[in-house]
């Protein structure tokens, strides 16, 4: 079995642009933000990395090798894969008909409802290995053992709180009996289906950093803001490494707000690391 890598160490892509141009990223550990003007092809890096990923992931591709002109190189060098997940932010309506009739879910209707419906499962699966490493700690008869079992559950704790804070304006609080996600709001119990774009974003984008359980990871995103708030926006980054302090972001964006929180020494514009 191979080793599993902490991070991406660097994004290459050979004549990005029909010029000939190439881009040649060195990335940083934890955070890592694109900026430039529309149609310099900041989406395209990232979608271009994305691709990558998923046949590293399915073994169809080595790390380091190349794949219509796009290399990742990853850290420690050996290592072989990486976690990772993909987080698209556009609130578009689901046209995959098929899929749609293979759900036989009415409320999923967009791409983020689709998002939200696939966290779900990852999200009993978390809760199942959660319980599972409690027991395997409780019954271990080493006392330290008492005292970590206890520090288990503080992250879905932590994320349940951050949810909360973000939403109290609106009334709603998430329900911490459920094994699913689900909302009360004023005395009624409703579904994230039901959330509006803003809110099921930052669900979405919150959930799939607590379920990847404070491991190291890859985390892609493009244009996060849309549809958050300023407020959202500026706080984006630090809920995500406060709940996962391991995970490596990378995301492009238009916005300022993102780095306002102390990011600005981790903005890389498109054309510091274009080449002829």
């Amino acid at each position: 079995m191979g080793k599993t890598a902490e991070y991406i160490k660097s994004i290459e892509i050979k004549a990005l642009w029909k010029g000939g141009r190439h881009i040649v990223w060195q990335l940083q550990p934890d955070v890592n933000i694109l900026s430039g003007i529309n149609g310099v092809g900041k989406s395209t890096i990232i979608n271009h990395s994305a691709k990558v990923l998923a046949l590293i992931d399915k073994g169809e591709l080595m790390a380091g090798n190349v794949l219509e002109g796009v290399t990742l190189k990853l850290f420690p060098e050996d290592a072989t894969s990486i976690k990772f997940d993909v987080i698209r932010s556009f609130d578009r309506p689901l046209l995959h008909s098929d899929l749609l009739e293979k759900l036989a879910d009415s409320r999923v209707k967009t791409e983020l409802d689709w998002q939200i419906y696939k966290l779900q499962k990852r999200y009993l699966d978390y809760q199942v290995n959660m319980g599972n490493s409690i027991i395997e700690l409780l019954t271990s008869g080493d006392p330290a053992d008492q005292q970590k079992a206890a520090l288990v559950g503080a992250p879905k704790a932590e994320f349940q709180d951050m949810i909360d804070g973000l939403f109290a304006d609106t009334g709603k609080k998430i329900d911490r009996k459920s094994n699913e996600i689900q909302f009360f709001q004023w005395g009624e119990v409703l579904t994230p289906y039901q959330l509006s774009s803003g809110e099921k974003q930052m669900l979405v984008i919150l959930l799939t950093v607590l379920v990847e359980n404070r491991q190291p990871y890859a985390l892609l995103m493009d244009e996060p803001e849309i549809s958050l708030h300023i407020e959202w926006q500026q706080r984006l980054i630090s809920l995500i490494r406060k709940l996962n302090p391991k995970a490596q972001i990378i995301l492009s964006t238009h916005s300022p707000a993102l780095i306002m929180d102390g990011w600005m020494g981790n903005v890389t514009e498109v054309n510091e690391i274009t080449n002829p």
